[in-house]
């Protein structure tokens, strides 16, 4: 990351609330064609969550712990604060001497810009402020909301503008939480209603709608410059799994997560 920073745009896109069977099996499947093209071997990286719920998750990830490979580690970083005595810290990690990675991109030079989505991103509050307020520039509108059912292509549509409206010379950080996973998501599965509620087939219907919109999105982010992504969930979430419903509790649905980084080419 050392030779990424200050040559790349970053992008780093939050799929709140994915769960790892359902991105995998949809991958394996061919239902994901504009993701898959760009993930490792077309597969995603199984690994644990930082966090159970959004703004725990969050606050890890900002601090540079992403979510951690499946397997023994210490496992290296890709970013990390500087601290005495860190194990995840490695000769190519991009070191900071800040306590956030959004401020430590910020005094890289880049321009640190928040697309948020579920309700910890709305700055309707002091709490739903926090996150988005790292940022030198946020967005949010109920549009991008969980309740919304155009939620993603709305947020992709805001961050083609942030793009366009950035000088050619300036770096770019662009962090976007997207919310279409998120309960309620049963209006994205034909023939679903309210009243038959939320379950793993619309969950799976909302990552088919977000990847016919990614392709937009990410010839936005390398249409300046080679873009280094990070792809990923911040947690999962229960269907009825052991009689659990939701998230922020400690089943495996929830702190089993997908993952993947890599490089998009400038656009050309």
């Amino acid at each position: 990351m050392k030779t990424v920073v200050g040559s790349h745009d970053i992008l780093f896109v939050t799929l709140d609330t994915l769960r790892y069977d359902v991105a995998q099996e949809l991958a394996e499947a061919g239902r994901l064609p504009n993701l898959a093209r760009h993930l490792p071997g077309g597969t995603w990286e199984l690994r644990h969550a930082p966090g159970s719920f959004t703004y725990a998750s969050h606050q890890a990830m900002f601090a540079g712990f992403l979510p951690t490979p499946a397997a023994q580690g210490p496992h290296p970083r890709l970013f990390a604060a500087r601290f005495a005595g860190s194990e995840s810290t490695a000769d190519g990690t991009f070191v900071y001497d800040t306590p956030d990675l959004v401020s430590g991109l910020a005094e890289a030079g880049y321009r640190t810009v928040c697309v948020g989505g579920v309700g910890f991103f709305n700055k309707r509050g002091p709490l739903g402020s926090v996150l988005p307020g790292m940022f030198q520039e946020s967005h949010w509108e109920p549009e991008f909301g969980v309740t919304s059912p155009t939620s993603f292509e709305a947020q992709v549509t805001r961050a083609e503008k942030v793009v366009a409206d950035l000088p050619p010379e300036e770096r770019l950080f662009l962090f976007l939480n997207v919310s279409a996973l998120h309960q309620p998501n049963w209006f994205h599965l034909p023939g679903a209603t309210r009243e038959t509620g939320d379950t793993r087939a619309t969950h799976a219907a909302a990552l088919e709608y977000v990847d016919r919109h990614m392709g937009r999105l990410l010839d936005a982010l390398s249409s300046r410059r080679p873009c280094f992504a990070v792809v990923c969930s911040d947690h999962g979430t229960a269907y009825g799994e052991d009689g659990y419903t939701g998230h922020r509790i400690g089943h495996d649905v929830v702190w089993t997560v997908p993952y993947a980084h890599f490089f998009v080419d400038e656009a050309r």
